[in-house]
């Protein structure tokens, strides 16, 4: 997906607030509180319709996806360490094909074929 970069401008506040949401998750009314919108009900709405706004909301996608590249590099090694130290071997079973299936080594899938037919069956009695 890419991120079409808008003519629009972030103020301040909405930088703030999709930075305190990304880093810190938490409600919008919490995030509108910590960084200077309204109290109560008021400040939650503005913060909503301003994270409605189609170059806010691109802001924060592109936000999100700095810190899942950064959390990704101890994600991987968390696995690595599981699929080589882990004390249950179905821990490291599973962090091995994770791996390899991230990797692009994933098993085949397997399917149950069900073949529809016509059955007969002739009963001679005489």
């Amino acid at each position: 997906m890419n991120v079409v970069k808008s003519e629009r401008k972030l103020t301040r506040k909405q930088q703030s607030l999709v930075e305190h949401l990304v880093a810190n998750g938490g409600t919008i009314k919490d995030a509108a509180h910590a960084v200077g919108y309204a109290e109560g009900e008021s400040g939650r709405v503005s913060a909503s319709k301003a994270l409605a706004l189609p170059h806010v909301q691109a802001y924060m996608v592109e936000k999100i996806r700095e810190q899942l590249g950064v959390r990704a590099t101890l994600a991987l090694s968390t696995v690595t360490k599981l699929a080589s130290t882990a004390k249950s071997e179905y821990v490291q079973l599973e962090a091995s094909k994770d791996l390899l299936d991230r990797a692009g080594f994933k098993a085949p899938d397997k399917h149950m074929h069900l073949h529809a037919g016509d059955i007969r069956v002739d009963i001679d009695l005489g």
